[in-house]
């Protein structure tokens, strides 16, 4: 009830004592059930103080069991015993590469629909390739010059780093770390800082999509020339060689050794392989790019004060060094497994500090990979394994022949790469041909026997009218876009690769590339696992259910209900 004049109704009130008190009552009902009125200045508790994100660049999922006997308690083996560990995640799309897949993992989306469908692609306007983070309309801040041309601008859509930022209207920090320039321009979004190596510098740099300078504190960090320090020494086994027994010898024929050596054999002498390896990037091929990785973490938490403010903040890390390790040396070296039991040690005392930064509750932490790979095909075929390298300048040089042949003189095919082939559709329009017929004509061609490792082709036709929900052809719609991938997408066999060097790669919508971690620990999260099917599509939507945010704008994946649901 209102009253029009409130001193009239208390001057004829008989109870002027009980009024009072029922106005004291309302008030106090009032603080205690909306007490956010009194907590406006405090962090929210309901989120976490820190959202870290860890993409580890070529994990297998088997890595966190294969090595596990001599895992340290605080590292991976707690990611498993304390966090959530969907054990079955895998990527939905091919090409299964770095760029993709860190663009996958933050916008919860496929690169049908973020636009980054490889490392690097042919632009058919251009007449060349690109590269997936590159960005002429910016220069290098800190660095060497042509290391800096680096933004986000390629992909299409907002990353779970963007709607952070939104949701506190840019009070959020972000900021994403790597050794690679994508591993870090992709993960921090349209609106974050990013931070990569230079190799020429041996420093950290950006570029000035994000700074007009380098901030105070990357500076200083840049001062103790860690680089330099890492690569003063010899890179030995962390234990007796011997012991390495989830490892084939360290003497093999498969492997790819570094310039100055004949062979691919422990101890390695830093300071000696230097001059001819790329200098300060010899550190990428180490376990040492890890440890200066978490360096460089450990200074953005401190320099940017994250997870000091009222809002969530964001550390990305990517871990590049596996990737590049794993590449030279293959995922069954003793190589590998040295860096994945120093990676462990690292790791713990990494979240051993983020205990005492910010207590064990007060942090969430995913964990994940932007691929796996493939083994060595020589190694393979050494244990009767069918396997193979595919021959990319042979099937190009016979289609360039078959098509002179069916319709003429002419350039008919722009370019062949990342398994896809672009037609000249210029001459095929000039010509007066039937696109549609051209791209049939090739893919039957290229099935037939002449040709060794070809398993499936799927014409850009196929990819536009059809909606396929299973096998490998939906993995390449889910990596298919209309405007920028080719017109011809071949599938190779089962342990093919192209692939035309010592050592190993990734790529394919096989599970040895697909079956990647997917982990979530601290916050909210309760320990448990699941063999359930889920995707790396489907972390960044599971962030924004956790943190109350609105989902990346061109998310396609699902929030992992067993985490959701079920938190503390």
């Amino acid at each position: 009830m209102v009253y029009k004049d409130e001193s009239l109704y208390l001057s004829h009130s008989k109870q002027p004592n009980d009024i009072m008190k029922r106005l004291i009552l309302s008030f106090l009902v009032t603080f205690m059930v909306f007490p956010a009125f009194s907590q406006q200045n405090t962090p929210n508790p309901k989120k976490p103080k820190l959202v870290v994100g860890i993409v580890i660049d070529q994990m297998r999922q088997e890595y966190f069991y294969k090595f596990q006997d001599r895992y340290t308690q605080g590292g991976f083996k707690r990611l498993l015993d304390q966090g959530f560990v969907m054990k079955n995640g895998h990527y939905n799309y091919i090409p299964t590469f770095t760029g993709p897949g860190h663009a996958s993992v933050y916008t919860g989306a496929t690169p049908s629909t973020h636009g980054i469908i490889s490392n690097n692609w042919y632009v058919r306007d251009l007449g060349k390739m690109i590269y997936c983070a590159e960005d002429s309309t910016v220069n290098a801040v800190g660095g060497s010059g042509p290391n800096g041309k680096i933004s986000p601008r390629n992909m299409l859509s907002t990353s779970i780093a963007d709607e952070l930022r939104f949701s506190s209207n840019k009070r959020s920090k972000t900021v994403a770390i790597a050794i690679k320039d994508r591993g870090a321009s992709l993960p921090a979004g349209h609106t974050g800082d990013a931070y990569w190596f230079d190799s020429n510098t041996g420093e950290f740099m950006t570029s000035t999509y994000y700074h007009a300078e380098l901030p105070q504190w990357v500076k200083s960090f840049n001062e103790k020339k860690l680089a330099e320090k890492y690569l003063s020494q010899k890179w030995e086994t962390l234990y007796p060689i011997d012991s390495y027994v989830q490892s084939i010898a360290d003497d093999n024929e498969f492997e790819g050794p570094f310039i100055g050596m004949d062979k691919t054999v422990f101890p390695y002498d830093l300071p000696a392989l230097r001059g001819n390896n790329d200098n300060f990037g010899l550190i990428s091929t180490t376990p040492f790019g890890n440890s200066l990785t978490l360096d460089m973490a450990y200074a953005a938490i401190e320099g940017e004060k994250l997870g000091k403010g009222n809002d969530t903040d964001l550390l990305a890390i990517s871990f590049s060094s596996p990737d590049y390790i794993g590449h030279r040396f293959g995922p069954t070296s003793v190589e590998l497994e040295d860096s994945y039991l120093r990676l462990d040690q690292e790791l713990e005392k990494f979240f051993n500090y983020l205990d005492k930064e910010y207590g064990k509750d007060e942090y969430l932490v995913f964990v994940t990979a932007d691929h796996a790979v493939a083994d060595i095909v020589e190694y393979m075929q050494s244990e009767n394994v069918p396997a193979g390298n595919f021959n990319t300048r042979f099937v190009l040089t016979q289609l360039r022949g078959f098509c002179v042949l069916n319709y003429g003189n002419g350039n008919w095919i722009s370019n062949m790469s990342n398994e896809q082939i672009y037609l000249n559709q210029t001459l095929i329009k000039d010509k007066g041909l039937d696109p549609e017929k051209i791209q049939r004509d090739l893919a039957e061609f290229l099935l037939s026997s002449r040709f060794q490792g070809i398993k499936e082709v799927y014409t850009a036709t196929d990819m536009r009218r059809m909606d396929y929900i299973t096998g490998r052809k939906h993995l390449l719609q889910m990596g298919y876009n209309h405007k920028a991938s080719g017109d011809l997408l071949l599938v190779l066999e089962p342990a093919w690769l192209s692939n035309s060097y010592r050592g190993t790669t990734h790529g394919t919508g096989y599970t040895y590339d697909t079956h990647v971690p997917i982990v979530f620990m601290g916050w909210g999260i309760k320990p448990g696992q699941s063999s359930r099917y889920v995707t790396v599509t489907d972390i960044a939507p599971t962030l924004s259910m956790l943190l109350n945010i609105r989902l990346p704008n061109g998310t396609t994946g699902q929030p992992i209900l067993e985490i959701v649901d079920d938190i503390r």
